[in-house]
């Protein structure tokens, strides 16, 4: 290697090596939270789709009224 510049090769197992490590600092969560967590996500999908089907469905009647 001219210029002391590293290989792609020696970059990525250099990648890995610290993605490894970075990944064993993680706290995982547990099976009760990761089911609650899982639970509140969702719930949260649930209520903005609703929220998202209501705005729709008024913008939709809005739009009826003023073109028809």
């Amino acid at each position: 290697m001219a210029g002391g510049k590293k290989g792609f090769g020696s970059k990525a197992v250099r990648f890995v090596k610290e993605t490894r490590s970075e990944l064993k600092k993680v706290i995982w969560p547990g099976r009760k939270e990761l089911v609650s967590f899982t639970s509140v996500v969702f719930v949260a999908v649930i209520a903005a789709a609703l929220l998202i089907f209501v705005v729709d469905l008024a913008f939709g009647q809005l739009l009826g009224l003023i073109i028809g």
